[in-house]
């Protein structure tokens, strides 16, 4: 079966995001950055968020495990926009090309109910999605195959309808076992070149 949908991942894939884009202006040393993000305010620390704690939740809690770095952890109540870059323009270009060509696309995201709030209205692509499933509003996570069945049952497809592009292999894999056609997301020109395979861009 050919796909006919496209379900594109956000962070990494269409916005770019890091830790370190905020918590690199606070920490000056190189070595206390890095640990800072390997033991502090980790990868495991962000899932909170994407499972719908609301923020300053997700913060008191590491502050209290980590009373010494309270004050830079804090600081992600206020600015936790500064943990985006910007667009990644080129594959904007391609969500922008197929919505042209009338191909449905989806967003499944794993991304914090209030932080999403935050930006939701900053890229105006976001506006323009047939359909977003956030997990900080569902309260699931990819690779969970629940919100997979979410967003299939939301917007009427089934996983070998669609295309599934996402930048965490774990995702990738998990999707893949679904049935989705799941593609890692390394770079938006090969990206382009694999929709085209598929026929979906020129």
């Amino acid at each position: 079966m050919t796909a006919s949908v496209v379900v594109f991942d956000l962070g990494n894939v269409l916005i770019s995001w890091d830790r370190s884009l905020l918590f690199g202006q606070l920490i000056s040393d190189p070595e206390e950055l890095q640990f800072f993000l390997d033991n502090v305010f980790t990868l495991e620390a962000n899932q909170d968020l994407d499972r719908g704690t609301p923020l300053p939740e997700v913060t008191a809690k590491v502050s209290a495990a980590y009373p010494q770095h309270a004050s830079v952890i804090n600081e992600l109540t206020s600015r936790w926009r500064e943990t985006l870059g910007g667009p990644i323009d080129e594959s904007v270009r391609i969500f922008r090309e197929l919505k042209a060509r009338d191909v449905p696309v989806y967003a499944l995201s794993n991304w914090g109910a209030d932080t999403f709030a935050m930006i939701e209205y900053d890229f105006d692509f976001l506006q323009e999605f047939d359909g977003l499933v956030i997990s900080g509003r569902e309260g699931v996570t990819k690779p969970d195959p629940e919100i997979f069945s979410i967003m299939c049952d939301r917007h009427g497809f089934e996983p070998p309808d669609a295309v599934f592009i996402d930048d965490s292999p774990t995702n990738i894999a998990a999707a893949d076992a679904l049935g989705f056609d799941a593609l890692l997301f390394r770079s938006a020109d090969e990206l382009r070149r694999q929709l085209v395979e598929r026929s979906l861009l020129h």
